[in-house]
């Protein structure tokens, strides 16, 4: 049975029984939808809605999603979840088996600031994960091609890593880790410099255009950005939307997932060293659980990230460790367990 979890993560929670048990996606999507509302609050304002019973003021919070809500901000379990995973205990990770999962996770490996299409500067996203235990935070805003994200440009980019080293000496013992979310051009090649990208702690890999290219195509473009030695993780591998999502560009309607020779490209994987991102954000939970199943059968690693555009969804890995337990991925095949040191060594190898 449960362990109590933090209001944001039981409503995640819920969400994601609700999906297992193939429950109508309105309903999936209202537990999602709460939770991402929560994760925007801070503690001061969230204690005051439930004190002054104006939850459901909040566009997005029901009845429901609020009575969960309150109870588990009381330290309690939620009626409802404790009712789902009675329905569905021989099925999934019990709550408290994913907590010590996330626990062994020392660091972020994706996540976003508002110098691309992040909402907080680059302070308030290290100071939330100092505040969730973690030890490191890898900053990996967007590379020049993607111009809808504010993609950064060599120059700009230059200058992150002057702002980074100055935040490292006022924030130690915790580390920033120099990133990108580096887009996979058309070709497989890698969008920036590759003294830049020599230059950085975690190299992310992600294809964002083209998403519906023939398989053929889109298997040679990620076989090459994989074998690049600037590569440590394969973002997002299939692209694909569950549900759909708010941006400052507009609303994005669920997508399906891009077609490749998934056994060649993990496989390349392992060949080559680069790990495979278990995305944690709720409407794209990539790559799906056959995927994610042959990836653990074929060897590879693995990152679990929350790919955060904001602080509060930090502590998304909550859904990646679950999907993790459910595959079979072992702790020691997740890169960001391993200290600062040891990732370090393991990137720059």
């Amino acid at each position: 049975m449960s362990a109590p979890l933090p209001p944001a993560a039981a409503l995640r929670r819920i969400a994601f029984l609700l999906e297992r048990a193939r429950e109508a996606s309105y309903r999936v999507g209202a537990y999602r939808t709460a939770a991402a509302v929560v994760d925007g609050l801070d503690e001061a304002d969230l204690a005051h809605r439930i004190r002054t019973n104006t939850l459901t003021d909040l566009p997005g919070i029901g009845p429901k999603t609020a009575a969960a809500i309150v109870q588990a901000h009381r330290g309690e379990v939620p009626e409802y979840l404790t009712t789902l995973e009675q329905s569905y205990a021989e099925q999934l990770p019990a709550a408290d088996d994913v907590a010590a999962f996330r626990a062994a996770l020392r660091g972020d490996l994706h996540a976003h600031s508002d110098w691309s299409d992040g909402g907080s500067p680059i302070r308030e996203m290290a100071e939330a994960a100092i505040a969730l235990g973690h030890e490191y935070l890898a900053l990996t805003d967007h590379s020049p091609r993607l111009t809808v994200a504010n993609g950064l440009t060599p120059e700009r980019l230059e200058q992150q890593l002057d702002v980074v080293a100055a935040l490292n000496e006022e924030l130690t013992p915790f580390r920033i880790l120099t990133g990108i979310e580096v887009d996979i051009n058309l070709d497989g090649s890698l969008d920036q410099t590759d003294e830049l990208l020599g230059r950085l702690d975690v190299v992310v890999a992600s294809v964002h255009s083209d998403l519906r290219a023939d398989r053929a195509a889109m298997t040679a473009r990620m076989l090459t950005a994989v074998a690049d030695p600037h590569t440590d993780v394969l973002g997002h591998c299939t692209g694909r939307l569950v549900i759909g999502r708010r941006q400052r560009n507009g609303t994005q309607r669920p997508r399906p997932e891009s077609q490749f020779d998934a056994e060649a490209v993990f496989s390349a994987c392992v060949e080559f060293g680069t790990a495979v991102e278990i995305n944690s954000r709720p409407e794209r939970l990539d790559p799906p659980r056959r995927l994610l199943s042959l990836a653990v059968e074929l060897g590879c690693e693995f990152a679990i990230d929350t790919d955060a555009h904001a602080p509060g969804q930090l502590d998304w890995q909550y859904n990646g460790c679950e999907r993790a337990i459910e595959c079979g991925v072992d702790p020691g095949r997740v890169i960001n367990t391993r200290s600062a040191e040891d990732l370090m060594e393991w990137t720059r190898g």
